[in-house]
């Protein structure tokens, strides 16, 4: 990246081949570092909702029931519930009329409902906890976003667990 910023210097016209040329490598080059980025991101939050499951799972247990699995689920869906009350708390406690931590409230609402809904339609997609491979994979995985490939992901519905 930085020859093709020196050599846009150079450059003498706007308009000529070279330039575009060079304009169109450094288009390309965002472009791929942009989708570089949106990858890892999307890993990253895989990656938090593995770990969440990993940390939950029992030691003793080698497969997951139904219902240890839904059970699971519906706790992993109210993760958040313990936060939302304490902003609410903190936005009933003094003279303000408007909503201290507005943002982080609606950022979990939305988050919430659309977990919720789709653990009741398409399903939830998270580690296949039914799976005795599975379940070891995530007992003996490290944390490390490389070997998310080693999991298989499956969705499950509420209709499904029930």
């Amino acid at each position: 990246m930085p020859n093709i910023k020196k050599t846009m210097e150079k450059l003498k016209h706007p308009n000529s081949r070279k330039t575009q040329t060079l304009a169109k490598k450094m288009k390309r080059v965002e472009k791929k570092d942009h989708n570089k980025l949106g990858t890892h991101i999307k890993q990253n939050l895989i990656g938090e909702k593995i770990v969440w499951f990993k940390d939950r799972i029992p030691d003793d247990c080698v497969v997951l029931t139904k219902e240890q699995t839904l059970e699971l689920i519906e706790t992993y869906l109210s993760r958040f519930d313990e936060e939302l009350e304490q902003i609410a708390l903190k936005n009933s406690i003094g003279q303000r009329r408007n909503r201290q931590h507005a943002s982080r409230e609606d950022i979990i609402n939305i988050t919430k409902k659309r977990e919720q809904d789709e653990f009741a339609t398409c399903g939830l997609e998270m580690p296949d906890l039914l799976d005795l491979d599975q379940v070891e994979v995530l007992k003996n995985w490290n944390g490390e976003l490389r070997f998310l490939q080693h999991f298989k992901l499956k969705r499950f519905t509420r209709q499904s667990l029930i």
